[in-house]
């Protein structure tokens, strides 16, 4: 258990580093999935070691043909790898307004803490102790650093305290053996990186920060948008804007200024979509209807592990 909490705390001291070397540098959305990856490797090595399982319990519906149980081999670790990549990054691009960075962490952490109590009663009692060893400091400090981080915000946490908590979570998420069960409090995360997909590969024309205008005269944050020439559009580009607009999901405005026919659009964050959904509204309030969604989503996970679980597995 030693070289887990070595591996574990390696893992996440590389990963508060390039944190701050993202804060410093500015580093580009290619060298963000890239040195995740770097950064797991350690938390990688202790699994392969100490573990090396890689043989999962195939959902009920797939039995038939996949059978009981199925070995993913190297395809496991590749798993554990993007999960790490995943954290990280969930976190950093659900952020931008005082207080939801740090409070986000916090409902996911107490989540898994109540997970982790939860479950210490049943097989794998020393799985959950060794995650409370991580989540339980976690927890109260970034208790503190809400408490600071709240609006009006006297401390802004950056990139580099985003990267040391989606670490945090991957290294609980794969040495506890609960990693479908960790991506279940994601629900706001991996909904926000879904409505977020079409900038983040760059399909639809993606800004270095998709923040929340602030509106001065009104004190209110409103949805930001990214403006593009028309013609610059992607085929692929055009049609993601027309099915996004078709949907009600996306306000899109076209128009004409002197360097000819533009188009703009909100950028897709979870933030601006809540802003479309309510309209312009303080940032204080933003904060606590995006908490408030993140609760929600840890409510309806604690239901599909504790109760739809059943359909997929025997329990």
């Amino acid at each position: 258990q030693f070289v887990e909490l070595i591996g574990s705390l390696l893992a996440i001291c590389c990963m508060i580093f390039l944190g701050f070397a993202d804060d410093v540098l500015n580093l580009r959305w290619r060298h963000k999935l890239l040195l995740p990856t770097m950064a797991s490797l350690p938390l990688l090595m202790v699994y392969f070691t100490n573990f090396g399982n890689t043989t999962i319990v195939v959902p009920k519906p797939f039995r038939l043909l996949l059978g009981m149980h199925l070995d993913l081999g190297i395809l496991y670790y590749v798993y554990m790898g993007m999960l790490a990549v995943f954290c990280t990054n969930a976190i950093n691009i659900l952020a931008g307004i005082n207080g939801i960075e740090a409070g986000q962490s916090l409902v996911i952490a107490a989540s898994i803490i109540v997970f982790n109590m939860v479950e210490l009663n049943g097989d794998y009692r020393d799985d959950h102790i060794f995650s409370l060893y991580f989540m339980i400091p976690f927890f109260f400090t970034t208790l503190g650093l809400f408490y600071h981080n709240w609006y009006p915000s006297r401390v802004f946490v950056g990139d580099t305290f985003c990267y040391f908590a989606g670490m945090t979570f991957a290294v609980v998420g794969i040495l506890g053996h609960f990693s479908k069960t960790m991506l279940l409090f994601f629900i706001p995360q991996v909904l926000n990186f879904l409505y977020s997909l079409p900038q983040l590969f760059h399909v639809i024309p993606c800004p270095r920060h998709r923040l929340p205008r602030l509106n001065p005269s009104t004190g209110k944050l409103e949805m930001s948008y990214s403006k593009f020439k028309t013609k610059s559009l992607s085929a692929l580009g055009t049609n993601v804007l027309k099915a996004v607009k078709f949907l009600h999901i996306v306000d899109v405005r076209s128009g004409t200024d002197e360097d000819g026919e533009y188009t703009e659009c909100n950028n897709m964050t979870l933030i601006n979509f809540v802003i479309k959904l309510i309209g312009p509204t303080h940032e204080r309030n933003l904060t606590l209807l995006l908490l408030l969604i993140q609760v929600l989503g840890s409510m309806i996970a604690f239901s599909i592990r504790y109760q739809l679980v059943r359909l997929f597995y025997d329990v």
